[in-house]
């Protein structure tokens, strides 16, 4: 299973590998489709795949750690 996620980081994960963190814990494949970055604020288009399980293991990952985690939907992502 595929689900596309929008990351915003704050200020203070900016240089942290988090992505690389949670794919470590959690087995799922990323991919990541877009990324901005600026010294205050850090956001990325990220395509996870995985079980349905792991998906969510990873999503809730990251929010635990502070990050913004969005959904997008099919025609957003694609568009």
């Amino acid at each position: 299973m595929k689900e596309a996620i929008d990351l915003i980081f704050p200020k203070n994960l900016i240089r942290e590998p988090v992505v690389y963190q949670m794919c470590k814990e959690v087995p799922v494949v990323f991919n990541i489709r877009r990324a901005k970055v600026t010294e205050k604020v850090g956001e990325i288009v990220l395509e996870l795949e995985g079980s349905e399980s792991d998906l969510n293991r990873a999503k809730l990952w990251l929010q635990t750690r502070g990050i913004k985690v969005d959904p997008i939907t099919h025609d957003t992502f694609e568009g």
